[in-house]
């Protein structure tokens, strides 16, 4: 059975969107990977297919309704039982690659898609496994983390990549940035490849592309810096 993504939303329109195409596309057409999509808004319980309300307490903006986005998640998790429901929310645990490999070895993941000022946090208490974020700031909802989250987990599936073996050397695989890549034409502008690259000599090149990324992670990224070095004394 193929690794089952679905996606609870009020705009179910926005789907597969980016998902469709490319790397994830060719997945997704070739069954490497399901998505389903389930519409909030069909969960509504009155003649105006309200899905929000004032916030008690007072305060700006509208909040999403327990009743109706619960009804939205019972449905999801009947149709894919085993998997985890994640709610995209900005004050939600920073979601990195080790997620994505954790979640990838599980039959499927639900995502919520949040708008306005949230979703009542009674439903969230009751029905959802984790809050994730993937950065720092605000969107307008949550379908475009959705479909970061969806591509970083998808990508992990057997068969969705061509080379399996590329997964190992990407970023924070081992804890580093990436190493730059070069390819032809030899020369550009005048700024040549790096001489290792042309030897042939893997293990100078190994150690090259180690360096490297030790360079560019300690300089973008100090902070994962601090950790592999102290995972690398250990």
């Amino acid at each position: 059975m193929a690794y089952k993504v679905t996606v609870v939303t009020l705009f179910p329109d926005m789907f597969p969107g980016p998902l469709g195409v490319s790397i994830t596309g060719r997945g997704l057409t070739e069954g490497k990977w399901a998505l389903d999509v389930v519409d909030i808004r069909a969960f509504a319980t009155d003649k105006h297919n309200k899905v929000d309300d004032t916030p008690y307490g007072g305060g700006a903006g509208m909040v999403m309704k327990a009743d109706v986005v619960a009804g939205a998640i019972r449905k999801a998790k009947a149709d894919n039982p085993k998997a985890k429901v994640l709610f995209m929310a900005p004050a939600g645990v920073p979601f990195k690659q080790k997620d994505a490999v954790r979640l990838s070895a599980d039959d499927g993941v639900i995502l919520l898609c949040g708008h306005y000022e949230g979703i009542d946090q009674r439903v969230l208490d009751a029905l959802v496994d984790e809050e994730v974020s993937i950065g720092d700031y605000v969107l307008t909802g949550g379908e475009v983390p959705a479909m970061v989250i969806t591509d970083a987990i998808v990508r992990q599936l057997g068969g969705v990549l061509g080379n399996a073996h590329t997964l190992h050397e990407e970023s924070f695989d081992d804890g580093l940035l990436e190493y730059p890549h070069y390819t032809r034409p030899e020369v550009w502008e005048g700024e040549p490849v790096p001489e290792v690259l042309l030897t042939g000599h893997h293990a100078n090149i190994n150690k090259w592309r180690l360096t490297k990324a030790e360079e560019r992670t300690a300089a973008r990224r100090p902070d994962l810096m601090e950790l592999y070095r102290k995972k690398t004394q250990e």
